[in-house]
This record gives C-alpha cells, structure tokens and sequence, in this order.
C-alpha cells in the first residue's frame, strides 16, 4: 500500500490533520512527518505571549501516525470499512514543540491482537531530541 493512499484513508481534515508524509509503514512499524504551522487554530490562546503545541494535540499526532496509519496498513486487505479510535494513551512529555517545528513521529508494534493495536510512539524534534513518548492503544471497528 503506497503512503499517499493510508494518509487519504484517514478520517481527518484540516485543521485537525496532523500528518504531512510517511516515510515508512510496515507490519511492525511506521514512522511520519508533521510540520506545525506558525498558523495552527490552538496557538491563538496557548499560551499568551508563547505559543506552545498542546499535549493533547501532540498525543493526537502520535496517534495519527503511529496508530491510525499503522492500523489502516495492517488492515488494508480486508474489503470492509475500517474505523480505528484512540482507546487509551500513556505518554510523558520531555520538550516542548513551538510553532514551525517539524516532528518526526516513529511508532513500534507492541502487538494487534483481537481488534486492539498497542504501540510504542515516540515524538523526536528537528534536533534529533526526544519530545515525548508512550504507549497509545486503538481499536479496530468494520
């Protein structure tokens, strides 16, 4: 399955799509880009006078990339529509992400058993430090 094809099966528009490429999905892994954008929505009131990335948004970018992107590969050949949602997410936060940052988001399968898809997601910055990483689960509906 080519990368552009699972970015266009997400069930995400802008202003809440927060995957720019893939760079590589296989049965065990996947790893992506996002860019966050001077301009994004959440910055207007987070924080006053020093915009930051939310947490929660930069969780929804793991998942995004790590999760949902790894569980529409991993069910590409069943003929059914395929709903993946975030059932829970464990993640600790080291740095911050300012406005024009780009993020490179690598995800490891713990395992995809019984409908559910746990990984290892961790958030590295445009200087090769660690920005967060966890463990986010998501469950695979037809």
């Amino acid at each position: 399955m080519l990368h552009e094809d699972i970015i266009a099966q997400l069930p995400y528009t802008k202003p809440f799509l927060f995957v720019d490429s893939l760079l590589e999905v296989t049965e065990d892994r996947a790893e992506g880009e996002y860019t966050f954008r001077e301009d994004e929505y959440f910055y207007q009131g987070h924080f006053k006078g020093n915009p930051v990335t939310p947490g929660v948004i930069l969780i929804e970018c793991m998942a995004q990339i790590g999760v949902v992107c790894l569980g529409i590969y991993l069910t590409s050949d069943l003929s059914e529509d395929v709903k993946i949602a975030l059932a829970s997410s464990d993640v600790h936060f080291y740095l911050p992400v300012y406005p024009g940052e780009k993020v490179t988001v690598v995800s490891e399968k713990e395992y995809y058993r019984f409908g559910k898809l746990k990984c290892q997601v961790k958030m590295i910055n445009h200087e090769g430090a660690l920005v967060c990483k966890g463990t986010i689960s998501g469950m695979v509906a037809k």
